[in-house]
């Protein structure tokens, strides 16, 4: 039964490095994490020699498991999903430890094969990027998945043995495990055919890898979710990873110093990935597995909304005064901005949706608090480029110095006609917000129009009551910022 999108639905994760409680906020087209919690356990560790799970590792994961338990009586989440991958998949033991985590907690551990392990990975993408195209690649601490994405759909899903894990127990010289990678991959390769547009990496080696990459190229936006970069320069940090020791890149990130014993590691399996691949772009998703089976218990109506709006619809649901003034808003604005491009009119859409969220923070510094609220929320569907445009233009709508966006280092990744044009926008959301106190009643009989290069202020009726000085101010910064030579001018007419 698919759950309902008021529900909470908590997955638990047993992997072969980490265990994991995630309760999601809903089956929501954009993922709210309600609770989230992680255990280093390294249920995988010696898999390769020893054929059976960790002991240390079988301990801390049945501890964590215990915990988790307990928290979801506590929690009640209205369903529990459960996966374990390769390394339970693939232990002599794992069916043992599968009965023991029955017996101990009653949860059911729900074993994953290698291709539905990246089936799920890949839905996970498909959550964040519905119209993804490419391969999506998963690692593990013990696998490595990978998953061909197009038109909306998971097309197939293979696996190979090229975690971090056993790959740290090869016997061989370091150029016989170079190889071996190599040849493993090829022959994962050969599963799927045509060019890869764009590569989707999923897993916590994966987001080391962009986390130290951000740091060594002074990245003003912390946030790794859709960060993206040329396939040449992350071949570049892969080769700079698999030379350096876990202590001194400890120095660079917070990431734990038990994943950066991966990193060097999982460098050499991402160089030999590239190569394979070949990928035009390489793009890093916070979604993954967890996520995917998410995506699952999404009613195929749900899965249909657009993530980055919905996120935006539910945030302002949450903190909006007048939760609805973002759609009003959006409609009056049509005048002005309703001929860009189809992915600017959803920008804009998403903008104002988050117009108000920010309105108890102090006025001294709400436009700061709104600014690092939008590039730094939990949002899918837009990438850095488009996470800017909204927090300039929602600065923009709470500030009208110009400087208020120029100061911020980030907005150095933003074109300066994409600045302005965001610029433009949020100093409409300022007006129409002040023009009728950002009320979804009060801008019927109000409207924008540019006709012959003036910007005109049309108050028909009753609606003339609410000019004053403030909104005059307003209409005349707006007239700045779209850079129009004429006066603004007010309408004043008597209603139909």
């Amino acid at each position: 039964m698919n759950a309902q999108s008021n529900d909470r639905v908590a997955v638990i994760d047993v992997g072969s490095n980490s265990v994991r409680l995630v309760v999601f906020d809903g089956a929501a087209r954009s993922p709210a994490y309600f609770f989230n919690e992680k255990v280093l356990a390294g249920l995988g560790a010696g898999l390769g020699q020893s054929g059976h799970l960790h002991p240390e590792g079988r301990r801390r994961a049945m501890a964590a498991l215990r915990r988790f338990a307990a928290l979801l009586e506590r929690l009640r989440p209205a369903r529990v999903m459960t996966i374990a991958t390769a390394a339970v998949r693939d232990a002599a033991d794992g069916p043992e430890f599968c009965a023991q985590v029955l017996a101990e907690t009653g949860l059911e551990l729900t074993v994953a094969s290698g291709p539905e392990e990246g089936r799920l990975s890949a839905q996970g993408v498909l959550l964040g990027w519905p119209e993804a195209e490419g391969m999506v690649c998963d690692i593990g601490g013990a696998s490595l998945e990978l998953a061909q994405i197009s038109g909306g759909q998971v097309l197939a899903a293979e696996t190979a043995p090229l975690g971090p894990l056993p790959l740290m127990e090869f016997e061989g010289a370091p150029r016989a495990l170079r190889q071996r990678i190599k040849r493993d991959m090829a022959r994962l390769r050969s599963n799927f055919s045509g060019p890869v547009p764009r590569l989707f990496l999923v897993g916590g080696s994966w987001r080391a890898v962009a986390r130290l990459d951000m740091a060594r190229r002074n990245y003003p936006l912390h946030v790794l979710h859709e960060y993206e970069r040329p396939t040449a320069d992350i071949l570049r940090i892969a080769n700079w990873i698999s030379h350096q020791e876990p202590a001194h890149l400890a120095t660079l990130t917070d990431t734990s110093l038990e994943r950066l014993r991966l990193l060097p590691t999982a460098a050499l399996v991402l160089k030999q990935l590239l190569d394979a691949l070949a990928p035009g772009t390489v793009a890093f998703s916070s979604y993954g597995i967890r996520e995917g089976m998410l995506y699952e218990a999404m009613p195929p109506d749900v899965r249909a909304l657009d993530p980055l709006i919905e996120a935006c619809r539910y945030t302002e649901s949450q903190n909006a005064r007048f939760p609805g003034f973002g759609d009003a808003l959006f409609d009056w604005l049509q005048n002005l901005f309703g001929d860009l491009p189809a992915d600017d009119v959803r920008l804009m859409r998403a903008a104002c949706l988050l117009h108000d969220t920010t309105w108890r923070a102090h006025p001294d510094y709400r436009a700061d608090m709104c600014f690092e609220a939008v590039t730094r929320a939990n949002m899918g569907g837009v990438d850095h480029a488009g996470r800017l445009f909204l927090a300039v233009a929602n600065r923009a709508r709470y500030k009208n110095d110009g400087s208020a966006v120029d100061d911020h280092p980030a907005i150095a990744l933003l074109p300066a006609e994409r600045v302005k044009l965001a610029t433009s926008i949020g100093r409409a959301m300022r007006l129409g917000a002040m023009l009728g106190g950002a009320h979804p009643d009060t801008l019927p009989d109000t409207e924008l129009q540019l006709k012959a290069g003036q910007l005109r202020l049309v108050l028909r009726g009753g609606a003339q009551e609410l000019m004053g000085e403030v909104v005059e101010r307003r209409l005349n910064g707006l007239n700045t910022a779209l850079g129009l030579d004429l006066p603004a001018m007010l309408d004043i007419q008597a209603k139909d």
